[in-house]
C-alpha cells in the first residue's frame, strides 16, 4: 500500500512480556524493542508515512521500579546516539514529545542534538514521545488558551507549544501491539478520528509485513467523519 501523507501512531507495547516469557531479564524485550524501532522507522518511510509517533515512555512510567527507568533512559541515549546519523542520512526529522524538566541531562542534550541535526529532514517525520501524557498536555494547552476562544486549529498548535515537537496533525491511523486494546493516555485530541489497529503480536515482533497489513486494513476502512455513507446521503 501506498501511505503517503498518512500519520500512523504506534504505542509499542509487550517488551516486558515478550523478554518474560523467554527467561529473559526485561531490559532484553526493551533493547530487542530499539531494534524493531529502526526497521518499522524504515519501512514506514519506504511506504511513504508522511509522520510516524511512537510511544516509548508515558508520565505514568516513573512508577516502574527505578532500576528499570534507569535502564529505559539509557537505552533511549543509546539509541539516539546510534541512529542520528541514520536518520539524518534517510532525510528523517526526529522530534521527541513530551514533558523535559525530568529528563536526564546528558539525556537532554543528546536529544537536543538529534533534532537540530535531523532538523532538515523532509523524507518523513518521526516522532518519539518520552514523559508523554495526553491529558497534561491538554491541561497545559487549555492553561495557555486562558480562556480565550480559540479554533480547533489553534489548539492544535498550543498542544504543539506545550509538549515539544510542534503540532501533530490527526492521526489516520493507531496501531498497538502486545494485545493490549487503550489509548493509555496517547495522542488523546489526535486520535479522534483515528482508526485503531490491535495486534496480540508483542512489539519485539513487529515487522514490516504487519505494518504493510495494518496499511491495508485501513485502507479498506469508510471513514466518515460522522457524515454519512455516500449511498446513504443520495
Amino acid at each position: 500500500m501506498n501511505a503517503a501523507g498518512l500519520h500512523v501512531a504506534i504505542v509499542m507495547d509487550g517488551n516486558g512480556r515478550w523478554a518474560t516469557a523467554r527467561g529473559l531479564p526485561r531490559r532484553r524485550g526493551h533493547e530487542a524493542g530499539a531494534r524493531t524501532v529502526r526497521t518499522t522507522v524504515e519501512a514506514a518511510a519506504a511506504l511513504g508515512v508522511e509522520m510516524l509517533t511512537l510511544y516509548a515512555f508515558s508520565s505514568d512510567n516513573w512508577k516502574r521500579p527505578p532500576r528499570e527507568v534507569g535502564a529505559l533512559l539509557a537505552l533511549f541515549r543509546r539509541y539516539l546516539d546510534a541512529e542520528r546519523a541514520r536518520l539524518r542520512d534517510q532525510g528523517i526529522r526526529l522530534s521527541i514529545v513530551g514533558r523535559r524538566d525530568r529528563i536526564p541531562l546528558s539525556l537532554l542534550a543528546t536529544i537536543e542534538r538529534a533534532e537540530r541535526e535531523t532538523a532538515a529532514g523532509t523524507t518523513m517525520h518521526l516522532r518519539v514521545a518520552i514523559d508523554y501524557s495526553a491529558r497534561d498536555a491538554l491541561i497545559d494547552a487549555a492553561r495557555l488558551a486562558s480562556g480565550a476562544r480559540v479554533t480547533r486549529e489553534r489548539f492544535a498548535e498550543l498542544l504543539g507549544e506545550v509538549q515539544h515537537g510542534g503540532a501533530a496533525r490527526d492521526v489516520d491511523l493507531l496501531i498497538r501491539t502486545g494485545g493490549e486494546h487503550r489509548l493509555s493516555d496517547f495522542l488523546l485530541w489526535e486520535c479522534a478520528y483515528a482508526e485503531l489497529w490491535f495486534t496480540p503480536r508483542a512489539w519485539p515482533d513487529f515487522n514490516a509485513e504487519l505494518l504493510r497489513s495494518a496499511l491495508d486494513e485501513f485502507a479498506s476502512r469508510d471513514r466518515r467523519f460522522g457524515a454519512l455513507p455516500d449511498a446513504a446521503a443520495s
